[in-house]
């Protein structure tokens, strides 16, 4: 049976989401990895109880997380809140995204399509046990599909009851301002935009999404935060073999040179003259731009979410930590 703690949301923050009502807790728990059928199914479920026990209520998840097959995390995550916590549904807020490919056809591949959206969000709702979902996104912009033919998906989604509030992830500048175009006219409840952003990838800045979220009162939520693992202390003395990159489970493995770990290195020193760890620091970091809301977290054990959630204990930079931290990202 699980008994949460009295005290969960005395040192957590909660940021409000853009101009909306909505407040997320500025650490999030995403799903992306080590929520599959190939995990130990114990070990996530007391991941999320330390989650939700720190104060974090916001749970990320999406259609196509999950290994051998799309979606076992989503019905892991719905074993979990059926195991005694479900009753605290109205104290998270779950959200879950539809865009890359879930399912044979042309369907469920990588789409935008009302078609798609509809079933995706259905099929989610199913696997987690739920009739709605806090936040639905679209998961990548699909240039074959016109914009306002998505845009009018998530609002149907909205009007049907199965979303209380709409976003989308991965999307730039550019189409991102011609979707607000859209979602008000619709009226629709557009309140979040989830980018990869980093100190070691700046690109939401180069672009100005962050400034055109904090112009237009939408919220950004953060993905990669860590840059898959490389912000922490995991390479700082090269690559271990059961690293993601050891593993080759990730991308960017190829840019772990010697030149980005003595990067990595002289980034924690910083981190460790600010009393903090690496991984701590790099969340900090993401947190101090004004236009995020909140930074996702990927945890592989419930000590790594203890030990991120720490980064709120240090928001601060001053200005020779903050122009430090830049050359050493453009080194």
């Amino acid at each position: 049976m699980f008994i949460p703690d009295d005290k969960r949301y005395d040192k957590m923050i909660y940021n409000r989401c853009g101009k909306s009502g909505l407040k997320l807790s500025a650490v999030s728990l995403g799903f992306w990895q080590n929520f599959s059928l190939k995990n130990n199914f114990e070990n996530m479920e007391r991941m999320v109880h330390t989650a939700f026990n720190s104060g974090i209520t916001h749970f990320d998840l999406a259609n196509n997380y999950g290994n051998p097959y799309n979606g076992s995390a989503e019905e892991n995550f719905g074993r979990i809140l059926d195991r005694g916590m479900r009753e605290f549904r109205d104290e998270m807020c779950i959200s879950t995204k539809a865009g890359y490919e879930m399912w044979a056809g042309p369907y469920g591949d990588r789409n935008g399509s009302r078609k798609y959206l509809t079933a995706s969000l259905d099929q989610s709702l199913k696997r987690m046990g739920l009739e709605y979902v806090d936040i639905f996104y679209h998961h990548v912009r699909d240039p074959e599909t016109p914009l306002e033919e998505t845009a009018l998906a998530l609002d149907n989604a909205v009007r049907q009851g199965k979303t209380l509030y709409v976003g989308i992830s991965n999307y730039n500048r550019a189409d991102t301002a011609e979707m607000l175009k859209i979602f008000r006219e619709l009226r629709t409840p557009f309140i979040i935009n989830q980018p990869s952003y980093s100190i070691l990838n700046r690109w939401i800045e180069d672009d100005k999404l962050d400034s055109l979220a904090l112009s237009e009162g939408f919220g950004i939520a953060v993905f990669s935060p860590l840059y898959q693992g490389f912000l922490t202390s995991k390479y700082l003395k090269g690559i271990p073999a059961d690293s993601r990159v050891g593993r080759g489970e990730t991308w960017i493995g190829n840019e772990l040179n010697d030149k980005m770990i003595e990067k990595l290195n002289k980034l924690n020193d910083i981190a460790a003259s600010r009393g903090q760890t690496l991984s701590q620091m790099a969340l900090s970091w993401v947190l101090h731009n004004k236009a995020v809301t909140t930074v996702l977290i990927g945890a592989s054990r419930p000590e790594q979410i203890t030990e991120n959630i720490g980064c709120l204990d240090r928001l601060d930079f001053t200005e020779a930590e903050l122009a430090e931290i830049d050359r050493l990202a453009k080194m």
